[in-house]
C-alpha cells in the first residue's frame, strides 16, 4: 500500500486501511471495516468487499465501476461497533463522480462479528 493519503480521510493507505485491506490485521470496529471497504470501492479492490460482506448477504456478483471516482468519506454517527460489540451500525456519506456529474451514497450501514471478524450485513440508503 502507499503512502499517500488514504482515500478513507486517514493518513496514510500504508497505516490507515492498508493493512485490512492486505488482510494483515482485522478491523477492530465497525467504522474501521465501514472506512475500510469505502477504500476498497476507491481502489477498484472487490475482492476485499466480497470477503467482508456476510455470506447470507452479499450479492452473487460485485463490480466496481471503473467510471465512478470516490473522492469523500464523511462519518455522520456510529451505534455500537466497538471491539466487544457483536453488531454495529454506520451513517456515513460518501461522495463520488459518475459520468461527469457529482453523487452522494447516504447510507446507515449495519455490521456484525463473526469469529472475531467484523462482516459488512447491509444498509438503508437515504
Amino acid at each position: 500500500m502507499s503512502d499517500a493519503r488514504c482515500p478513507c480521510g486517514g493518513f496514510s493507505t500504508a497505516t490507515c486501511c492498508g493493512p485490512i485491506l492486505a488482510g494483515a490485521n482485522p478491523a477492530v470496529t465497525a467504522e474501521a471495516l465501514m472506512r475500510s471497504r469505502y477504500t476498497a470501492f476507491a481502489l477498484g479492490l472487490v475482492d476485499h468487499l466480497v470477503a467482508t460482506w456476510d455470506p447470507a448477504t452479499r450479492p452473487v456478483e460485485l463490480t466496481v465501476p471503473a467510471a465512478q471516482t470516490w473522492h469523500g468519506l464523511r462519518i455522520l454517527d456510529t451505534a455500537r461497533g466497538g471491539a466487544l460489540d457483536a453488531d454495529g451500525e454506520v451513517e456515513f456519506i460518501a461522495t463520488y463522480r459518475i459520468g461527469g456529474e457529482e453523487a452522494q451514497l447516504h447510507e446507515r450501514s449495519r455490521f456484525r462479528r463473526d469469529a472475531g471478524r467484523w462482516l459488512y450485513v447491509d444498509g438503508d440508503q437515504f
